[in-house]
């Protein structure tokens, strides 16, 4: 394997060649601390039974392990196509029938990794010979690094954002030892784990990426950084293709694409969008707003850089030090005052902070330009809190009273924060959707007819509820074809459906939430003309005489189980019925036969909606993306989702609308119907403080 070494420095100015016990100090007691806190606090918390996990985290394992390919066909939208694997194990201790309690301790023992490596990183390069030190100053970027809502969210649940994280800050640890004392193959299997986490979760690319501004600090003369930076190259790449090559050769031969649905613009198979595909919820406005994101991520506002409120205070904590040190440095360098020294500082421990805080602010920017989702910012999370004490250590370097105040404030500030959350939803806490440990991790009555007999399931909502699949009868098939990504009637995506209904015919079925599907009469959701609408793009509907009820318990029913019916609709919202049972839901699935109405003023009326909503979208291209979704009619209204901007544009009496259910339940009206359809209206649209707006 290849390697650069150089000469090590003396002993009493380079710890970093020291034993490990050396470098972090009490290791042993520390890692197990980690895991104990991480294990009550999952235990605290409640099971995690989140959207996502409902979606598409159980179903991902499980497709991952059974080739669904042929059977099913967006089974959990668009992310039914996401690399699976780093999924599989939560499916494989949910399926090996373990109790609920015992998945999640697994679980978050294993996610406690993420403390233990920040601990290690954090030790080994906070600048101190003294064993004491780094023992301290280990122990406050570890505690900051658990004080993270996002972390805390994610302990003991199936989210792949913390597993990846272990990878991400791994390879990190390996590259900063690299940089302390070069070694090419600490720059290989650094970059091998970067490569990895990317291949499992594509958006720690920027990690990845950011972690050769650590290369570049390798202290080598020019030729061995250049080797070192093509051992990195070469390691990032091969470790990401290996990965990704078994399933990105599924999706290529399904689709024509080995990323599908992921940069399609390039590949560009028919069944997706081929225009760029980006998520702006969570990212800056302005710079002037990104500037100013440090300090807004210290309050509690949900929707700013995670849908929950998520307090947290290491970036604003290091943009200020940072920002005193550079005015304190600049002072005293003009002054030509010499900065005090108490304690020594190797100097492999000094470049290596420095490589890391320039590897993080590469890291931020990249970041907070391509998504500013904190989920996917939780290795960076854990490196802030190290880069922020350090810089405040050093800046009160002969003030450690003053410092240890200091730091004990901000961490009160940060548990303040944290248990103002806690108690503002304590039925929740720091989970998405919390249910008891009780049980199994899925509860799930099946009735007999549904778990012996094979059937396609057309499933309708925003949440697919694929997590079912495992539990249907063998050789069932799922499509979810409305409410998250729409397909059909008449596009690439329509033709595969009516192939797979063709293949299981007579065995169709529909799968929705609730108890039952009730008639057009009742004021309960859902309704039949509802569910039929829905289904009339692909000529069947559901025979009521034929009708089964599989029962979840330990599960609370969750929000976007049924399609968005928007604010002001001219159909008022049914009421979900609620069971009598706490942390109890149910889905309804219903024998589907040939809808013989005829289609052809439902298909005028689609034409004549596609026209409109076309020139819509041309008028503010900026706010629907991507364009051109397909029109669906549902809850007896035509409408358009763009999950770029998670705005939804729909008609309601004889109006053109548009919303941001995300952010702003307001609705605008954009013009009326007859307008739109004579020619386009001039509109003013954009988004300010993260809303849009058009008039």
């Amino acid at each position: 394997m290849p390697s650069e070494t150089v000469q090590p420095a003396p002993p009493h100015t380079d710890f970093s060649a020291g034993r490990d016990d050396e470098i972090a100090p009490c290791r042993g007691y520390v890692y197990a601390a980690c895991t104990a806190l991480a294990v009550a606090v999952n235990y605290v918390f409640g099971k995690e039974m989140a959207w996502d996990l409902l979606h598409y985290h159980f179903y991902a394992g499980f497709s991952a392990l059974n080739d669904r390919f042929e059977q099913d066909y967006f089974a959990a939208g668009v992310q039914s196509y996401f690399n699976p694997y780093v999924y599989v194990p939560f499916y494989i201790v949910v399926k090996l029938g373990l109790p609920g309690l015992a998945i999640g301790t697994i679980l978050a023992v294993l996610h406690s990794v993420v403390l233990w490596i920040t601990y290690d990183l954090a030790c080994r390069v906070y600048p101190s010979e003294s064993r004491r030190d780094r023992l301290f100053f280990g122990l406050c970027a570890t505690i900051l690094a658990l004080m993270n809502p996002i972390l805390l969210q994610q302990i003991g649940s199936s989210f792949s954002d913390i597993t990846t994280t272990e990878l991400v800050l791994g390879g990190w640890l390996l590259l900063v030892q690299a940089v302390q004392r070069p070694c090419g193959k600490r720059v290989i299997f650094g970059a091998i784990l970067l490569g990895v986490a990317t291949a499992l979760k594509p958006t720690n690319a920027v990690h990845a990426l950011a972690g050769s501004f650590l290369v570049a600090f390798v202290p080598l003369p020019l030729l061995g950084r250049i080797r070192v930076f093509f051992y990195f190259g070469a390691a990032l790449a091969t470790s990401f293709v290996v990965t990704a090559a078994p399933w990105s050769y599924r999706l290529a031969r399904m689709f024509g694409n080995p990323m599908f649905p992921m940069l399609n613009n390039i590949f560009k198979s028919p069944e997706f969008t081929d225009a760029p595909f980006k998520h702006y919820r969570f990212i800056p406005d302005s710079l002037i707003d990104a500037l100013q994101r440090p300090f807004a991520m210290f309050g509690r506002d949900a929707m700013l850089h995670e849908e929950l409120p998520a307090p947290d205070i290491r970036y604003a904590l290091l943009l200020l030090v940072f920002l005193l040190s550079t005015v304190i440095w600049v002072s005293r360098s003009i002054s030509k005052t010499p900065i005090p020294i108490v304690n020594p500082r190797p100097e492999p421990a000094t470049r290596a902070l420095a490589a890391l805080g320039c590897a993080f602010a590469a890291d931020w920017i990249a970041w907070l330009s391509g998504s500013g989702n904190g989920r996917y910012f939780i290795p960076m999370a854990c490196v802030a809190g190290i880069l922020g004490i350090a810089l405040l250590f050093r800046l009160l370097i002969n003030h450690t009273v003053g410092r240890n105040a200091l730091l004990l404030a901000l961490l009160a500030a940060q548990a303040f924060q944290l248990s103002l959350v806690y108690f503002d939803s304590p039925a929740s806490g720091f989970r998405w959707n919390r249910a008891p440990w009780e049980g199994l991790w899925f509860n799930v009555d099946v009735p007999a007819k549904l778990a012996i007999q094979p059937n396609l399931y057309l499933s309708i909502g925003m949440q697919s509820n694929s997590f079912i699949a495992p539990f249907l009868a063998k050789g069932s098939g799922v499509v979810n074809f409305s409410g998250g990504y729409a397909l059909g009637p008449d596009r690439a995506t329509a033709a595969r459906v009516r192939e797979l209904m063709a293949q299981s015919a007579p065995h169709l079925r529909v799968l929705v939430s609730g108890d039952h599907i009730y008639s057009d009469s009742s004021s309960r959701a859902p309704r039949q003309s509802d569910v039929d609408d829905a289904l009339r793009t692909f000529g069947v509907r559901t025979d009521l005489t034929d009708c089964e009820t599989i029962t979840l318990r330990g599960l609370r029913p969750v929000q976007g189980l049924w399609p968005w019916r928007p604010v002001g609709s001219s159909v008022p919202p049914p009421t979900i019925p609620q069971s009598k049972l706490p942390y109890t839901s149910h889905l309804v699935s219903c024998r589907l036969v040939t809808d013989t109405r005829d289609e052809s003023r439902e298909m005028a009326d689609r034409r004549a909606v596609d026209v409109l909503l076309d020139r819509l979208e041309d008028e503010c291209p900026a706010l629907f993306q991507p364009p051109r979704p397909q029109t669906e009619y549902a809850n007896h209204i035509w409408s358009r989702v763009y999950p770029s901007t998670d705005l939804t544009a729909w008609i309601d009496k004889g109006e053109v609308k548009v919303i941001d259910p995300t952010r702003d339940i307001r609705e605008t009206i954009v013009g009326r119907v007859e307008d739109w359809a004579r020619t386009p209206r001039a509109l003013q649209c954009g988004r300010r403080h993260g809303i849009y707006f058009a008039n």
